[in-house]
Parts: C-alpha cells; sequence; structure tokens
C-alpha cells in the first residue's frame, strides 16, 4: 500500500511540472525547398514571461540566419486565472538541400534551466513556381494552400439519431481582415444544432500535414442523422479579404529592414475559403428493439417520482418524470402515465435545460398532477424509458417502482364537477365574488338653481386639438419634405449614428473586450463616412471615401488621420499583439476629434 501510495504521489509531481512551465521549438513547415525561407518558433508558457531570462538560440548548424531573434509576449485569462507566454522566433533560409537538425534552445526560469527538443528539417531540390492567374503577386494555387477551411467531423459512421459534432476551422499562414460573405453547410438528412465556440476570437498556432497554420474555430454544429446511407455535407465557404504584400521587383534588402506593417504597401485580395464536403456513414439500429423504445439514441439516466402516497379524496398529487443525459432532447418523448379509474389528470408542465458547450446535452422534465376523486388503494402502474446507447452498441432501458396511492375519506366529501365541465374547483370558489346584489335604494335628489359658469379647462379643452392639429399638419409637411432628400436625412443623422455605436466602443474597453473595441471603433467611423457622404454599404471602400473627402475639400491632414484610424483598427484586430490600454483610449479620443473635425468642414461647405 506504501508502495502505491508513493507512486501515486511520483505520477501527481510529474503531471504538476508537465501542467507548469513549458518551453517547446516549432516550425511552419517540416519540408522546404532550397533557398526557401521558413519560420523556427521557441515558445514558453505556463509562468510569468517576466521572470525569464538568459534565453540561448541555437547555432543553426548547415543553416543561414536571415533574422532574428524576434520577441512577443502575450497574456490571457482563462477560468480567472492569468497565463501569459513568451515566444522567440526566427527566420532561417537553407542553402542546400538535405537533412538538418535545428538544435535545443535554452533559458533560465526561477533558477531552473529549461531546454528544447531538437528538431529535424528535411530540405529539398526546389522545384518550378506554381503557376496559374496570380492575383496581387500570388496565384489561387497558393491562396488556397496558404488559407483553407477544414471541416473536422468526430465520427464519419454514426448510427441513425446518434450525435455527431462537426468543427469547421480556418486555417491561415496569410494575414486576414475579417470576413466579408459565407455560405453554410447543408445539412441534408440531419437534424442540426449550432454549439458554443468558446468566445474565442484568437488566432492559434496550429501543425498541419508539417505545416504551421494560425487557426480559428469559426463553428461547431451537433448533427443528429434522420436517415440510413451514405450522407453528404456541403462545403462551408467563407468570402475573406486578404491583406498581401506587394513583392519587390529586386532582391533590394532594404525591403527587409521595413518589415513592418506600417511601412509596406499593401493591397486587399478577396479569397472565397472553403472546406471539403464530408460523407457520413449512417447505419440502421439493431434488431430487438425494447416495447418502450420510441427512437431517442444517446446516453441517459432516468428518475420518477411521487410525492404523497396518502392523500384525501380531491387532496391533488404530484408526479415528476426527469431525463437527463446527452443526445437530441428536444426531439426526446417523455413517457406518460398509465392511471387507474377514479383519477382526474390536468395538463402536464414541461421544463428543459439543454446545454450546447461541446455536445448537445442536459435535461428534461415534466410534472402530472393528477386528483383523486374516488376513494380507495390506487396504483400507478411503472413508468418505463428505453433507449440505444451507441457507446455500448446496445439497448438500454429504466423502470421506475410501481406508486400505490392509499386515498382516503368519501366520494361524497366534495362535490366534484365532472372532468368534462370545464370548471376546476377555483373557478368554483370566485363564482360567489363575482355576482353583485341590485342597489334597491336611491338617495334623495336637488335640483340646481343659477347661473351656469363654464370652466377655464373647458376653453383649454376645445382650442387644444386645435393647435394640436395645427402643429402635427406642419410636422407632417416637414417630414414630407425631407422625405424626398435621403441624403440629407442620412446626413444629419450620421454624426448621431457614430456617437452610439463610439458608446458600445467605449464599454468593450471597459469590459476588457479589446477585439470588439476595435470593431466598434472602425464601425462607427465607417458609417459615418458611408452616411455623410452618401456612399452606399455594398459600394463602400477607404478610397471611395478618400476621394470624396477630397472633393468636398477637406484638408489633407484630416484625411490622413481617418486613414490611420482605419489602418490601426484593423492592424490591432488581426496582429498577434496588442496596444495598451492608454493607447486604445487614445484611439478612441482621435476618432472623437477627427468625426468632429469632419462634421464641422462638410457641414459648412455644404
Amino acid at each position: 500500500m506504501k508502495k502505491l501510495l508513493n507512486i501515486f504521489l511520483l505520477l501527481f509531481a510529474i503531471s504538476f511540472t508537465v501542467n507548469a512551465q513549458q518551453f517547446k521549438a516549432s516550425v511552419d513547415k517540416t519540408t522546404v525547398g532550397e533557398n526557401e525561407r521558413f519560420q523556427v518558433y521557441f515558445e514558453f508558457e505556463g509562468g510569468d514571461y517576466n521572470k525569464v531570462q538568459n534565453f540561448q538560440g541555437p547555432a543553426f548548424k548547415g543553416l543561414r540566419k536571415v533574422g532574428g531573434p524576434n520577441q512577443s509576449q502575450s497574456m490571457q485569462i482563462i477560468n480567472g486565472r492569468v497565463q501569459s507566454s513568451i515566444t522567440y522566433s526566427y527566420v532561417v533560409v537553407a542553402p542546400q538541400k538535405g537533412t538538418y537538425t535545428i538544435e535545443s534552445a535554452s533559458l533560465q526560469y526561477e533558477g531552473k534551466t529549461l531546454s528544447t527538443n531538437p528538431i529535424k528539417i528535411n530540405v529539398v531540390k526546389a522545384g518550378s513556381k506554381q503557376g496559374g492567374r496570380k492575383v496581387g503577386g500570388i496565384s489561387r494555387e497558393e491562396l488556397e494552400k496558404n488559407c483553407f477551411i477544414r471541416a473536422i467531423p468526430s465520427k464519419r459512421e454514426a448510427y441513425l439519431g446518434e450525435q455527431i459534432i462537426v468543427t469547421y476551422k480556418l486555417y491561415t499562414k496569410l494575414r486576414v481582415s475579417g470576413s466579408k460573405d459565407s455560405k453554410a453547410p447543408v445539412y441534408s438528412g440531419f437534424w442540426s444544432e449550432e454549439l458554443e465556440t468558446g468566445g474565442s476570437s484568437g488566432l492559434k498556432p496550429e501543425m498541419f500535414n508539417g505545416e504551421r497554420y494560425s487557426t480559428v474555430v469559426l463553428s461547431k454544429v451537433a448533427l443528429f442523422p434522420n436517415k440510413v446511407g451514405t450522407l453528404t455535407i456541403s462545403p462551408m465557404e467563407m468570402l475573406i479579404p486578404i491583406v498581401l504584400n506587394r513583392r519587390r521587383s529586386s532582391n533590394d534588402y532594404f525591403d527587409d529592414f521595413f518589415n513592418d506593417p506600417f511601412f509596406r504597401r499593401n493591397e486587399t485580395v478577396d479569397h472565397w475559403a472553403k472546406s471539403k464536403s464530408l460523407k457520413i456513414k449512417v447505419k440502421e439500429l439493431p434488431a430487438g428493439k425494447p416495447a418502450s423504445f420510441n427512437g431517442v439514441v444517446g446516453d441517459f439516466s432516468f428518475d420518477a417520482k411521487i410525492n404523497n402516497t396518502e392523500v384525501e379524496v380531491n387532496e391533488p398529487v404530484t408526479v415528476k418524470i426527469n431525463i437527463k443525459g446527452t443526445g437530441n432532447l428536444k426531439l426526446l418523448e417523455l413517457p406518460k402515465p398509465e392511471l387507474p379509474s377514479g383519477f382526474e389528470v390536468y395538463d402536464p408542465k414541461y421544463n428543459e435545460n439543454i446545454s450546447r458547450k461541446n455536445y448537445v446535452s442536459g435535461t428534461k422534465q415534466i410534472e402530472y398532477l393528477i386528483v383523486p376523486r374516488v376513494p380507495g388503494q390506487k396504483v400507478i402502474k411503472p413508468f418505463e424509458f428505453s433507449f440505444f446507447n451507441p457507446k455500448t452498441g446496445k439497448y438500454e432501458s429504466y423502470s421506475s417502482d410501481e406508486f400505490t396511492i392509499n386515498v382516503k375519506g368519501s366520494a361524497g366529501s366534495f362535490d366534484a364537477p365532472s372532468a368534462g365541465s370545464g370548471f376546476s374547483k377555483e373557478d368554483i370558489k370566485l363564482l360567489s365574488e363575482d355576482i353583485r346584489f341590485i342597489k334597491t335604494t336611491v338617495e334623495p335628489l336637488e335640483k340646481r338653481s343659477g347661473e351656469v359658469n363654464i370652466a377655464l379647462w373647458f376653453w383649454v379643452m376645445l382650442v387644444a386639438p386645435v393647435i394640436v392639429l395645427l402643429i402635427t399638419f406642419g410636422v407632417i409637411k416637414r417630414n414630407e419634405k425631407l422625405a424626398g432628400n435621403v441624403e440629407l436625412i442620412k446626413s444629419r443623422k450620421a454624426e448621431k449614428q457614430a456617437k452610439k455605436r463610439l458608446k458600445k466602443a467605449k464599454k468593450c474597453l471597459s469590459d476588457g473586450n479589446k477585439d470588439q473595441f476595435y470593431t466598434e471603433v472602425s464601425s462607427a467611423l465607417n458609417g459615418y463616412l458611408e452616411d455623410k457622404l452618401n456612399i452606399q454599404r455594398a459600394d463602400f471602400t477607404l478610397d471611395k471615401a478618400v476621394v470624396a473627402l477630397s472633393e468636398r475639400n477637406v484638408d489633407e491632414d484630416t484625411i490622413t488621420r481617418v486613414k490611420a484610424i482605419f489602418e490601426k483598427c484593423e492592424f490591432a484586430r488581426f496582429a498577434p499583439g496588442r496596444d495598451g490600454m492608454q493607447a486604445e483610449s487614445d484611439l478612441y479620443d482621435e476618432t472623437i476629434r477627427v468625426i468632429v473635425k469632419l462634421e464641422n468642414n462638410i457641414s459648412n461647405r455644404r
């Protein structure tokens, strides 16, 4: 026993160490061509990166280092715990084909020395460049290789009604700028339920087919097949703007020096990223179905209870049935009670609590209210529930206990209405309160004499409708005049709408939601320019807005500030790093100042 305890403590200590600090190496691709550049990453995580000291990179024997080490930090809060990481990256070139080893890197953390594992790189002979029509200096084949969507099913073979989870994930090596449009898959032959994706919008590194990509989960869906055979799920498609650097025409290494988004001349191209279609083989449920089986597939528990077994005549009894587990709870039918004679049953109460986090699960409950009208010992038959469990490949059945209710009293103790009368006991109690007697006495009547004085309020009420009518008529005429000038209406409301969006941005900033903050700031300025310059949303581009501002004689300094805000928002939303709170607050104030400046310039020149 002592030996087992020591082994357990050792395993616990090892587990704790593994889950503490990690220092690992990775590359963006393990097979490269001669003189082809590739990235090498050394990442420390699981501790405070401010305590990292004495990083020592490898020698890169046989390889040529052309950049690095570049350093980046990140921090995130998960379940209330702060997690940080620091990454050192290099740009490396392999001049000749062969197999090379990137040796270990090391660093010190709280007095301990951590090292990475060596990585093998296979360098092959450089092949011919990919052909095909090029967009923005890059071919469609290269776009499809470097930016695509994967549809990842939890299984490709399932039983009828069994839950299948499909995750749609974007893989990219390029700088993406949000998304413009999308085409959802068609789940023909399935019942579908959208799942939560965890709320994480940041890009995460992931190796796929020996190459490193930045990935993000686009959506997750739970599918329940409702027919047998090989079912096909159509691809997910998404129109993604990709920001490309204009390639230099010569080997000018000054371009490498200015390797920063603010110094590069970029252009954006649209790319339809898509997943492959999925084929799912759906099998028929096996033979031997129980009599109580009604098509439920999953893993469930079952419980039935009664609140009282000793009651008086006309005293209500509550029967509760509860089912909990994973599966398609929406289509699950709960068993109905088989009551003996002498009971009146009311419409049941349903309650369900469904979770859609990693899969569809939850509870479903039904509550029956039954009222005994006849004394005696009454027996309610057991409730039965059956389902097919795909984990075991077998049918499983539950059966509750038999409920015996002892009803006391006599049938005449309450003059109950028949079940078909449509009245309840509450209706009978309230009936006497609804009847009122006719008043038979009258107070003496008095005759009024003298002059009749008309009160001031009478004249006010007489004249007020005329005034209101005139005001309403004037407002209608004004609105009709404005309705004929849509451009003027949108222009007048532009600043008001921008202020509303900026209020949302300020709330996101105070809540710490930086990604949404930059989205709201960009939307506020974008919407203001659309309304103020009368540019349709579908036709809006920054270039068109700049031209329209120039035509309205807006000064060049203001136009430059507008462009700077857009570039800052785009870069902050998709770059791996994040600015500080002060920089974001400055951006918010700058956006307000620019909108006020535009409002004054454009309105004064109308």
